[in-house]
């Protein structure tokens, strides 16, 4: 539950602080002394999108903080494990707002995406707000607290995964399907380029040395001109090196008899006989080998050439030709086993719709059994908030064959017949606002009584309710209270007077408008309550009826009805 609520310069408050206690916990307070505004921080703090206009007029930032007490909620400890960010019994959090519009969230000191506050907020707070009947007349809002009765959120939420992968399965059969209408087209293509590709038979690395060796083959009698020429300069000719140098070593040796320090000169000219004799063996060798084929040039041009436009025809570099080959293979056998693939996708799609709609026939079951209690306990609620001889029920059709949804095979719709005799008929069209707000506040009280959410919050859900109807709204809320964590804000002295604990809310203005919070003792909760019963002048009569609306509310439920 939560037990500190802490809020700076959020709208026009400029700092608050709540302590607050189990049980039904009332605040009330002047018309726009800033009721509602706490319960908008409380929101905000849990998740909610934030914008520059909740930041108080002339300050940075505006920051709400919350501390709750998880010690009896091991769902929500457990998700807080998962996320590594647990801290005992306790958890605290905190959303910090610039002037800019700009937020970060905090849970137990590190920070967390919004995504992350938004689900535990989820998991620790209900907040009904005053305008909830209006959403009650949406199918897609009376499903969801159908599902939220019955308990059928995590079926209702599989049974989605599950549409969402039948409908991804049914996209890539599609495209299948697609992909078969111009395969043979495709086909023909990619068998015609194939065959071109093995016929020339390129091989990784084969451009290059093919490049090498047309280069040689076109430049032959070149390369051999200029070997045979060298190698006469090197060897064969009167005054060639190697002949040069063999004389001026003889020399050397024997001068290097006669002064040692020619010895390494004598050395390096021995080296160099030895190497110009190894320079003429190569280039005899080259010569010996060297081939004059023209024919052979002509391949190589004729190769070059088809590498070229085939590099051209596939729009890649000559270099990663030779890659193109096996994309085009797998292509290939790709299209020419799509049947095989086809009768794969189809077997896929039907296991998902096979999955599919078991779940969605569990979760029309278990709506078929929650809509009858639901419209049970809503009938009898009715009749205790002074729609005497009403009822309201839950349909849930099937819908058509062709109109299935991620939420199922339903169609749920609330109904009412307000009056004795008179069949129900859709919420939307036969509720008065005033009957429309009693049903939408016996809907929550009753789909609040089987959530699982610690905290409950009711922001004015008793507007248009007033008198003994009001008294047992407030009751019901007490009733709540006695079991789970309950805010209401309200201008009613009936529901007012049924809280636990009382918190007053007003404002005062000097240079800037200001917002105070402070907690009612007997003596303050009557003034209070006189207040709401009486208006401007405050009488002893007003007084003591609000002194006997408090002493009614703490009696046991059979000393009332006396």
């Amino acid at each position: 539950m939560l037990t500190h609520i802490r809020i700076r310069n959020f709208a026009i408050i400029d700092e608050v602080e709540l302590e607050l206690d189990r049980g039904l916990t009332v605040l009330t307070g002047e018309t726009g002394a800033g009721k509602s505004i706490l319960v908008d921080a409380l929101g905000l703090a849990l998740g909610d999108r934030a914008d520059a206009a909740a930041v108080r007029h002339g300050e940075k930032r505006a920051e709400i903080a919350l501390t709750v007490d998880i010690s009896g909620q091991p769902g929500i400890r457990d998700w807080l494990v998962e996320q590594m960010i647990d801290d005992d019994d306790e958890c605290l959090i905190r959303r910090v707002v610039g002037a800019e519009g700009r937020s970060r969230a905090f849970i137990n000191g590190q920070p967390v995406p919004l995504a992350s506050l938004r689900t535990l907020g989820e998991r620790l707070v209900d907040i009904h707000g005053q305008h909830a009947h209006q959403s009650l007349l949406r199918g897609e809002e009376q499903r969801r607290l159908l599902d939220h009765h019955g308990g059928l959120e995590p079926l209702s939420a599989r049974t989605a995964e599950a549409w969402q992968r039948l409908q991804a399965d049914r996209r890539t059969l599609e495209e299948a399907r697609d992909a078969r209408e111009e395969r043979d087209a495709r086909l023909a293509l990619l068998r015609y380029q194939v065959d071109e590709l093995e016929s020339l038979g390129l091989e990784a690395g084969e451009l290059e040395a093919l490049e090498v060796e047309h280069r040689r083959l076109a430049h032959a009698e070149k390369l051999a001109a200029g070997v045979q020429a060298a190698l006469a300069a090197l060897y064969e000719e009167e005054y060639a090196a190697q002949p040069v140098i063999a004389r001026q070593l003889r020399q050397l040796e024997a001068l290097a008899e006669l002064d040692p320090s020619l010895v390494e000169v004598r050395d390096l000219l021995r080296d160099a006989e030895i190497q110009l004799g190894e320079a003429a063996d190569g280039l005899r060798r080259y010569a010996d080998d060297a081939e004059m084929d023209p024919e052979r040039v002509q391949w190589a041009e004729r190769r070059l050439g088809r590498i070229r436009e085939l590099s051209r025809k596939h729009r890649v570099e000559e270099q990663a030709l030779h890659t193109v080959l096996p994309e085009l293979r797998e292509e290939l056998d790709g299209l020419e086993s799509l049947e095989a693939t086809l009768g794969t996708l189809e077997q896929a799609l039907s296991q998902s719709e096979k999955a599919w709609r078991a779940l969605a026939g569990e979760l029309s079951d278990g709506r078929r059994k929650a809509a009858t209690s639901l419209g049970q306990e809503v009938t009898a609620l009715m009749q205790e908030l002074g729609m005497a001889g009403g009822r309201f029920e839950v349909s849930v059709d099937p819908l058509p064959a062709d109109k299935a949804r991620a939420s199922g095979l339903d169609i749920v719709e609330f109904r009412v017949s307000a009056n004795p005799g008179q069949p129900p008929r859709a919420l939307a069209r036969v509720a008065s606002g005033g009957e429309l707000s009693r049903i939408a506040l016996a809907i929550q009280v009753i789909a609040a009584d089987a959530g699982s959410t610690p905290c409950m919050v009711f922001d004015e859900v008793d507007a248009g309710i007033g008198g003994g109807v009001a008294e047992i709204v407030g009751r019901k809320l007490r009733e709540l209270g006695e079991r789970r964590q309950v805010l209401c804000v309200t201008h009613v002295p009936q529901v007012a007077s049924q809280g636990h604990s009382h918190l007053h809310v007003s404002k005062h203005s000097d240079s800037q408008t200001h917002t105070t919070l402070r907690r009612l003792d007997d003596g303050g909760r009557i003034e209070e309550l006189a207040r709401m019963l009486g208006g401007v002048e405050i009488t002893a009569r007003t007084r003591a009826h609000a002194e006997e609306m408090l002493g009614r509310a703490d009696q046991p439920a059979a000393l009332r009805r006396t």
